[in-house]
């Protein structure tokens, strides 16, 4: 999402690695790119989690808000 544009500029730099003859570096790219993946893979996830934490300790909020006593 916010952080995927990184994935294109690294290919782009294996693509240019590669086209000149810089093999060693278009490997470490591309070890490279596989790292941002897994990073990028795991913040999204954890947002999703977050989330639904956030959501689940609303709704506990307005549960418990209901369980107060009414005094007339």
């Amino acid at each position: 999402m916010k952080h995927d544009w990184i994935l294109d500029v690294l290919t782009d730099l294996r693509t240019f690695a590669r086209e000149n003859d810089l093999l060693t570096l278009a490997a470490q790219l591309d070890d490279t790119q596989m790292v941002a993946a897994i990073e990028i893979a795991s913040i999204n996830e954890r947002s999703a989690v977050d989330a639904i934490e956030q959501d689940n300790s609303d709704r506990h909020d307005l549960f418990t808000l209901g369980q107060g006593k009414r005094i007339i």
